[in-house]
């Protein structure tokens, strides 16, 4: 099976039984808190942090492009796209599960500058330069192809434009590496080989400036903006 093919599988998934996914990511359940401790070592402190740190790299009141991929369920973004509502905002996933939950929160929450799409991070449908903000939560430890998956969302962005993000750093938190090991890896939810923190940084530097990374445990959260 194509790594494309066992990520979409495993996701579709996901996306069924959203709800209990939802409260890993939001911290708001009991099964996602015990998930988050056990394997993550996150408490609500820490998994705000990170998630917050990502998301303050979004200008207050922004009115440009935004692209996230993936969106997942939206449960993290979609609230925080309430407060702009005079962005142009596509949300994009490879799985269509999860696009379906996404949907219909961003319905439930009123949002109508919010257009969702199916597709693949490795050969993105756009122009050159076509957004003022990249978004990639939780996304590029999963991506099959991760320079593919660089350089498309580097290609989209503007110069000057932000890239911000989190993702899962090996070498940080020796209970979270055994389970990416033999839990996520094997299960098609986390695609090797993965950045550390140093690598992460280093890769950013490439062809970003002002690079600024928040390590909390395992999950890193970046910000910064291409040359």
């Amino acid at each position: 099976m194509q790594r494309k093919d066992k990520i979409g599988k495993a996701y579709q998934t996901v996306g069924d039984t959203a709800e209990a996914y939802d409260g890993m990511m939001t911290y708001s359940s009991w099964l996602g808190k015990l998930i988050c401790r056990l394997i993550w070592n996150l408490d609500e402190e820490k998994s705000r942090r990170y998630v917050n740190t990502a998301f303050s790299g979004i200008p207050k009141g922004f009115r440009g492009r935004l692209l996230e991929i993936p969106v997942g369920t939206g449960c993290l973004s979609l609230p925080v796209y309430q407060g702009f509502p005079e962005a142009e905002i596509v949300c994009m996933d490879y799985v269509e599960k999860m696009l379906e939950a996404a949907r219909k929160r961003a319905a439930s929450l009123d949002l109508r500058n919010v257009e969702f799409r199916q597709g693949d991070v490795g050969k993105l449908p756009f122009d050159d330069g076509s957004f003022d903000v990249v978004l990639t939560v939780n996304g590029l430890h999963a991506f099959p192809d991760k320079e593919a998956a660089f350089r498309e969302l580097n290609r989209v962005l503007k110069p000057g434009g932000i890239f911000c993000g989190t993702c899962y750093v090996a070498g940080e938190q020796a209970r979270t590496d055994f389970f990416v090991r033999h839990v996520f890896v094997r299960g098609g939810f986390f695609t090797p080989p993965f950045d550390t923190a140093k690598s992460l940084r280093a890769r950013l530097e490439g062809f970003c400036r002002d690079v600024s990374i928040v390590s909390v445990e395992a999950e890193t959260a970046f910000v910064c903006r291409k040359k």
